[in-house]
């Protein structure tokens, strides 16, 4: 009876090691992911109606609400430029920095309305694409689990289109805009 009891024992902590294991794995792959970023300078301004830089972002913006994207407007936006990307991420995540959004081949244009559709592909900003932020291709607004988080939406002005599909995430688009990004600026929002 012993015996059983000690190899039972010994089968449960031999799972609970690989289930251990695999969430550190996973943890790790998260902070690969996202901790790499474009040094660039700011060289154009970002607001938005919906909030002010430093302030807090209304709910209807975060998954506690419509969890639509918010507005954005450019300053100044190049006459080189060919292409708009985005970038959004939760900088206070317990484990590291945390995508929520990542798009890209937006036309060039000094405002970004709120509300960009769900899907890889978003028809109504000329076929730009949406690859995988939070596991998903759409936006995915503000929604921590504790405490007041910062959320940033990074803004890059492109002198090419990214030749990536809808799978890509993060990690890969930034790969790609290396040595294009034209202008570059952000806005940082609040939610708690």
């Amino acid at each position: 009876m012993k015996k059983n009891n000690k190899r039972k024992a010994y089968s449960y902590g031999i799972i609970i090691i690989g289930v251990i294991s695999l969430f550190m794995l996973g943890l790790f792959i998260i902070r690969r992911i996202n901790s790499k970023d474009l040094e660039l300078n700011e060289n154009i301004i970002i607001t938005s109606n919906a909030f002010v830089d430093g302030g807090i972002i209304p709910v209807k913006y975060t998954g506690k609400g419509e969890n639509v994207s918010p507005d954005m407007k450019l300053s100044d936006v190049t006459p080189e430029a060919k292409s708009i990307a985005i970038i959004m991420d939760d900088l206070d995540f317990p484990l590291g920095i945390y995508n929520h959004w990542v798009m890209w081949n937006l036309p060039v244009q000094d405002y970004i309305p709120e509300g960009i559709p769900c899907g890889p592909i978003v028809n109504s900003m000329q076929n730009a694409v949406q690859g995988k932020g939070y596991g998903v291709n759409r936006y995915k607004g503000p929604n921590p689990p504790f405490g007041t988080h910062r959320y940033q939406y990074k803004v890059y002005v492109l002198d090419t289109l990214i030749d990536l599909d809808s799978d890509s995430n993060k990690k890969e688009l930034l790969e790609q805009m290396d040595g294009h990004v034209l202008q570059y600026g952000k806005i940082t929002g609040k939610f708690k």
